[in-house]
């Protein structure tokens, strides 16, 4: 497997370096999931370069980041008073901590996605809650791109994930994707209950900004087939879950 810069993007992620409509929409809706409790104390676990945790950060008692690349940690010091560079199996902090915890777009790129979740639940205070965006399977496009024949190549890759799961993650070996059932399993026997749960399409801002009406339009069409079944098509699975 090639160990080029794109290949370790690829193997972490690229976190969010532009705040557009996309992270509005966003963060609209892990606010309107958390209620009050995004005013206590809040973690943004793979916090990134710290979009997210600096607007978290305006309104919570205390938000704090964790992050596993140490350089994006750094950045993310610049919106937020505290950031710890770690792994997301091995969170460095009491059980019961936090009100809220935000895990966006990270667990698919970590080594045991369980042992994760494990964790975001055991620095959970009772009654708190994890907002989760993950990637949806069922999306036509793997949008972390594909290695073949040891090179990583960059790109939306359509029609990976409708694979055969074997071939698809030979394909995508850095990056999980998860149906519904998939994270129903993955939430088995933990101390939680669902609150919520979807699957929404992306906000599309690269292809507003080169073609703004044909972005415009086709933002507009995916984003109401949120309200239909074919929002099974979607981008991200959005998840609210409160530990119990």
């Amino acid at each position: 497997m090639s160990t080029t810069p794109s290949a370790k993007a690829a193997l972490r992620g690229e976190p969010s370096y532009v705040w557009r409509a996309g992270q509005e929409r966003r963060l609209r809706m892990i606010l309107d999931a958390a209620g009050a409790l995004a005013s206590g104390m809040v973690l943004d676990n793979g916090c990134g370069v710290g979009m997210y945790l600096g607007r978290l950060a305006e309104q919570a008692r205390c938000a704090v980041g964790v992050e596993y690349e140490h350089e994006r940690a750094v950045s993310a010091l610049a919106r937020a008073a505290c950031v710890a560079c770690a792994a997301g199996e091995a969170l460095p902090f009491p059980a019961e901590t936090f009100d809220l915890v935000l895990s966006h777009e990270v667990l698919e790129h970590v080594a045991d996605d369980r042992r994760a979740l494990e964790e975001i639940i055991r620095v959970l205070r009772p009654g708190g809650r994890l907002i989760l965006f993950c990637p949806n399977r069922g999306y036509p496009f793997e949008t972390h791109g594909i290695f073949w024949r040891g090179e990583y190549h960059f790109g939306n890759i359509p029609l990976v994930n409708y694979l055969p799961r074997a071939l698809r993650n030979h394909l995508a070996p850095h990056v999980r994707v998860y149906s519904t059932r998939d994270l129903q399993h993955l939430f088995h026997g933990l101390p939680v209950r669902i609150v919520s749960r979807t699957i929404i399409f992306g906000a599309y801002d690269n292809i507003i900004a080169r073609l703004p009406r044909v972005g415009r339009g086709l933002r507009s069409l995916l984003q109401w087939l949120e309200r239909t079944p074919l929002r099974g098509l979607g981008l991200s699975h959005f998840w609210v879950v409160e530990r119990l």
